[in-house]
């Protein structure tokens, strides 16, 4: 990756930063009165980049997006708090999509709306056919990129918890043995550390990994 490629990829991520933590407090301040505020706050931490991802892929722009993320959680806490969702009509991963494939629909009808309203051309302004398929409950755009997204996001998930439960140095060495698949050699040389630290930090690490993933799988179902 060249220095420029970086710099802009480091910009977009303090974009994004931004615009997590202010969703995220937006969102807190409207559950304010709640009792499990902080277990929404879990939720949003864990689900918000897979809602943000799928939203921005089907054709919503960053703002958009955002919207359609807490719109989204907000929908799930009001459906949660009335005991509307059924485990057995569905996975949580399943019915977690639908929700947000309602609110992407809903940031469209939005747009087009606005769009009305300042006399521009809504087809025009589209550029894109994915919500039309989005929309279309029998269509498979909008799986498939839920599934590729929801993939990544429990990773991302689980590596966070798991950062919390080992030293730095072992999720160092395993970032670098394991995720970015160094050479073992070059681990130890780069890190300054023996060859068993290598392998005793892939087994552990590994093991918390193992455990945190198969609990946001189980979750999901």
């Amino acid at each position: 990756m060249s220095a420029e490629s970086e710099a802009a990829g480091n910009e977009q991520e303090a974009i994004l930063g931004e615009a997590y933590a202010k969703t995220r407090k937006s969102l807190i301040a409207k559950l304010d009165n709640w009792e499990d505020q902080r277990a929404w706050d879990e939720f949003y931490k864990i689900y918000w980049r897979l809602i943000y991802s799928v939203a921005v892929k089907a054709g919503l722009r960053s703002d958009e997006a955002f919207d359609c993320v807490q719109e989204t959680i907000l929908s799930i806490a009001k459906q949660s708090k009335k005991n509307l969702y059924d485990p057995a009509q569905g996975s949580f991963k399943t019915w977690l999509m639908n929700m947000t494939r309602w609110r992407i629909n809903d940031q469209f009808r939005k747009r087009k709306k606005d769009t009305a309203m300042v006399g521009g051309d809504w087809e025009a302004d589209r550029k894109t056919a994915v919500i039309d398929r989005v929309e279309d409950p029998n269509g498979d755009v909008l799986t498939r990129l839920w599934d590729v997204e929801w993939k990544k996001n429990v990773a991302d998930a689980a590596l966070t918890r798991v950062k919390a439960q080992v030293s730095p140095k072992q999720y160092q060495i395993f970032d670098c043995y394991v995720i970015k698949q160094w050479d073992a050699k070059k681990v130890q040389d780069h890190l300054n550390v023996s060859m068993s630290q290598v392998y005793l930090a892939k087994h552990r690490v590994g093991t918390v990994l193992k455990r945190e993933l198969a609990k946001l799988e189980e979750n999901a179902n």
